[in-house]
């Protein structure tokens, strides 16, 4: 093939390995900001020049032939190490900008993070942020995500992480609900109360307790089985119900923040310390790169200083 044609199909190669990483056209064609149409044409020329299948196309799904998969093989590295050196020429300028993407865990992405963007893209007028809000663990290398945050024990070690902040986990309940039902003082009295909580897939839901100070008699953790009227896999949703006065809900902090410092939900409990239902940490995770935009170097700077004083109620 002449030189100048294989030039005109470098882009169709470059389309080619993001249809392989994306494993569909629409969410190639979403990745490269392209039409579906335009995706599905580029990779039928290129199999025209190439003069063999390169795709084998399913009703759910794409898969790369066996000449598909040695061609984008072949060339992945060197797309790579072309928008490596475009991205670090770029940054000469001093001035940060692209698109960042990331994913965050639904509850802390509305209450937390959303309230926090506007600061950072007003003081960076060239950047984009493009938020995945979801409670599952995306896979960052695979679905092209730039960073992510994740609520955890601890940091996994196969992502550069750095830690944004400490949570906790609390028992709150409306005023008006207290009134009702009254105020519990010890967690065996959460028995008697109508408790807002995640479901369990077998079993009755069980909340865990240990004294935060030490007596002079050591106290032995405490776990109970709850119920009441309402469950829900999601912290905003058990909160919503706290505040229509449905009963006690246990939450992290971050879900909780607002409402009890507007005084609409009370901390119960304050004597206690809830183990084993949300983790504690906060992180800040992005892939191994030889390579990282300053723009997400920034993010990453704006976030830790952010939330470095946590959650306080």
């Amino acid at each position: 093939m002449e030189s100048g044609k294989i030039e005109g199909l470098w882009t169709h190669l470059h389309w080619l390995t993001v249809l392989a990483e994306q494993g569909s056209y629409t969410a190639a064609a979403s990745r490269l900001g392209v039409s579906k149409a335009a995706m599905s044409q580029r990779i039928s020329e290129l199999e025209r020049s190439a003069g063999i299948s390169l795709v084998r196309r399913t009703t759910r799904s794409v898969r790369l032939t066996e000449a598909g998969q040695r061609l984008v093989e072949n060339t992945r590295s060197q797309y790579e190490q072309i928008a490596t050196s475009f991205a670090s020429v770029r940054e000469l300028a001093g001035v940060a900008r692209g698109v960042i993407r990331i994913t965050a865990p639904v509850a802390f992405a509305r209450q937390q993070l959303v309230p926090r963007l506007p600061a950072f893209l007003q003081a960076h007028a060239e950047v984009r942020v493009q938020l995945e809000v979801s409670d599952r663990l995306a896979s960052l290398a695979t679905e092209g995500f730039d960073l992510a945050i994740r609520h955890s024990a601890e940091a996994p070690d196969t992502h550069v992480a750095w830690k944004l902040c400490g949570t906790q986990s609390v028992i709150v309940a409306s005023r008006g609900y207290l009134r009702r039902r009254g105020t519990p003082g010890i967690p065996e009295e959460l028995s008697a109360h109508d408790c807002l909580f995640y479901p369990r897939a077998t079993g009755p839901a069980m909340w865990s307790f240990e004294r935060k100070t030490a007596r002079k008699t050591a106290t032995a953790p405490v776990t109970l089985p709850v119920s009441g009227p309402f469950s829900a896999n999601n912290s905003e949703d058990l909160r919503d119900a706290a505040l229509e006065d449905l009963g006690i809900a246990l939450l992290p902090d971050f879900t909780a923040q607002a409402a009890v410092r507007a005084g609409k939900l009370v901390v119960l409990l304050p004597e206690w310390r809830v183990t084993g239902a949300f983790a504690d940490q906060l992180y800040v995770l992005r892939p191994y790169a030889s390579h990282v935009p300053r723009a997400v170097s920034l993010f990453v700077s704006y976030l830790r200083e952010s939330f470095a004083g946590g959650f306080p109620l």
